[in-house]
């Protein structure tokens, strides 16, 4: 029998009914600040008790400080020194303001400490830095690290950790990787976690500093909310582009939950993962809108893997997700027709771009979990083409049209706002398909492909600027399918023409291509989403046509392929490809073979509590 000793401090949450598996929270408008302002690193407190002090303005630094009830912002007692990109702990009653750049550009290391109705200067930090991280508790208890020494040239990044008592600051255990304008999350001086850019992340545990799992999407000034086990990364820059991207952090990994309404970058984060805040920060200019984090109560503050006690059925349980217990279920309408077009995204924040039948368009289409709304054109009018990343971040590539009729080389890049065509693809190329979460990292695979000629097993790779050829697939592969939300160093392949309906699957490790379980049901044309252990495959062309258009859906666990509940109606060619094995997006492509489809359809993976037994 299991026996649980030696778990002091282990705290296990009670419950009533079971919960849902994930805490979607969702993202609502608060109170303007009184001041629009670039804030990094500057803000203390929870969602309905948090302080903002300093930052930057148009034009100039401010003194101002700022206290959220909830509500409203009230400015109160200013800042002794005017300053931004400094650090930020504590509460709204007794916080702490160390480091950052004055207006004459100069790093300062100079701290302030707020008892709740003034300001005063206190004991310095070793180092002058800006751009660093700062969690803590009080006004007694706080750590900063990292920021920047020196900005040119060159830009001298700090590894230093200093940890303050309420009295002097004390140099401890260095970063592994030297680093600035990276978010941070923690609430006293001995657990801290500290996040992009470059793509690491570490964290704290009173001693030392750990390496821990990456963020799904890269960024820099992002806002940090949390805890060094349960933390929001909170929007950011995400070069090119600014993003609205919120992801969580469980102690072990990163998952992307709801989109901030404005994307922006150095922005403010506080409070907790079920009840944050995001403040000013910057788009094109200086914002003062504020957003509210909130998960709904049912959830009981629980996620995935998390142990809780039910108290009706007497029993522990553990919570989970079914994806083969997934369903469908009708999304927004398309403003147009979309098929052999493409798309990119999550659920909640989807792309859907480019196809048209029997004529091409450009149009493009962003999705925000209810509704489809047109925005600006693509460059070049065309269909049956590549793309990867998110709402924010994302690239569509070659594709064909009645001018460009063996297929064209275009990129272009989308930054959340409009197209811009940047560097070729090394051959022109259609029906080939993407893998990648942002438009600086991603594949290209397969499609037909000029150089070949014909139908092709290439692949290449994107690195922000330009493509390069990669090792082949093994598998001639148009009109495939892919995980899409995977990387540049693990990728799946699966589906397409081989010249006929293939089942065959195979992934990218980075330097190979290695053939892994098939498909139930051999298909081209389909949709797909997903990682390399996690994704699905839906609808698409079968050879046992008619009908030309599939509801069949398949889930890939990362060993073997699984047929789960069928879309409700069949649909292929040109489905944009957006979200997860978990929370799905499926829109576009025809739903007979001359008719655009202008529904979504979302799927959700189904809630999993299990019962933990004793063996």
């Amino acid at each position: 029998m299991a026996e649980y000793k030696g778990i002091k401090g282990f705290k296990v949450q009670t419950v009533s009914t079971d919960p849902a598996a994930i805490a979607t929270g969702v993202w609502a408008s608060g109170g303007d600040l009184n001041t629009a302002k670039n804030t990094k690193g500057t803000t203390a407190g929870t969602q309905n008790a948090s302080s903002v002090f300093g930052g930057q303005t148009a034009p100039g630094f401010t003194t101002t400080h700022e206290q959220y009830n909830g509500t409203a912002w009230t400015e109160t007692t200013d800042i002794n020194t005017s300053r931004y990109s400094n650090g930020g702990a504590g509460t709204q009653t007794s916080a702490l303001m160390p480091m950052g750049v004055n207006p004459g550009t100069t790093r300062v290391n100079n701290t302030e400490s707020w008892n709740g109705s003034s300001w005063t200067e206190v004991a310095d930090v070793n180092s002058p830095r800006r751009n660093g991280g700062g969690v803590g508790a009080s006004n007694t208890n706080a750590l900063m690290f990292g920021g920047a020494e020196a900005d040119a040239p060159p830009v001298t990044q700090s590894a230093k950790t200093e940890s303050w008592n309420g009295t002097s600051w004390t140099e401890l255990n260095d970063l592994n990787t030297a680093r600035s304008t990276s978010g941070s999350a923690g609430v006293t001086n001995t657990a801290a976690l500290f996040f992009g850019p470059p793509a690491v992340n570490e964290s704290w545990n009173g001693t030392s500093w750990t390496e821990v799992a990456e963020l799904n999407t890269d960024r820099q000034y992002a806002g940090g909310s949390g805890t060094s086990t349960a933390a929001l990364a909170i929007g950011g820059d995400i070069d090119p582009g600014i993003t609205g991207v919120t992801e969580e952090w469980n102690g072990t990994s990163w998952t992307e939950v709801a989109d901030l309404a404005t994307a922006r970058r150095q922005n403010t984060g506080s409070g907790t993962t079920l009840s944050s805040l995001a403040a000013g920060g910057y788009t094109t200019t200086y914002v003062a809108t504020t957003e509210e984090f909130t998960v709904p109560s049912v959830f009981q503050q629980l996620n995935l893997g998390q142990v809780f006690y039910n108290s009706t059925s007497n029993a522990f349980k553990v919570t989970g997700q079914s994806v083969t217990a997934g369903t469908w279920a009708s999304g927004g309408t398309l403003n147009a027709g979309h098929g052999y077009g493409t798309g990119f995204g999550t659920q909640n924040a989807a792309v859907s771009a480019f196809g048209g039948y029997p004529t091409d368009t450009n149009n493009t289409e962003l999705y925000n979990g209810t509704s489809w709304t047109e925005v600006n054109e693509g460059a070049t009018a065309r269909r049956n083409l590549g793309s990867f990343g998110i709402q924010t971040s994302g690239l569509a590539f070659g594709g064909a049209s009645p001018s460009l009729p063996s297929g064209s080389t275009l990129t272009e890049i989308w930054n959340g706002t409009s197209w811009t065509e940047v560097n070729d693809l090394p051959s022109a190329a259609y029906n080939n398909r993407g893998v990648g979460t942002s438009s600086s990292a991603g594949l290209s695979i397969g499609g037909v492909d000029a150089a070949t000629p014909g139908k092709s097993k290439k692949a290449n790779e994107w690195n922000g600027t330009s493509w390069t050829a990669i090792t082949d697939m093994t598998t001639i592969r148009e009109s495939g399918g892919t995980s899409n939300a995977g990387s540049v160093t693990a990728a799946l392949a699966f589906g397409g023409e081989s010249p006929v309906s293939t089942v065959n699957n195979e992934e990218w490790n980075g330097s190979t291509w290695t053939e892994l379980a098939n498909l139930n049901t051999a298909r081209s044309d389909a949709g797909y989403n997903g990682t390399s252990t996690s994704a699905l495959c839906w609808g698409g062309t079968t050879p046992s046509y008619p009908p030309f258009q599939s509801s069949i859906t398949e889930y890939w666990n990362g060993t073997s392929w699984t047929e789960v509940n069928d879309l409700a109606s069949g649909v292929s060619n040109g489905i944009a490809p957006a979200g997860g094995s978990v929370a799905g997006l499926s829109s576009g492509g025809l739903s007979n073979p001359t008719t655009q489809n202008t529904g979504t359809e979302e799927w959700t993976a189904g809630t999993l509590n299990s019962t933990l037994t004793a063996s």
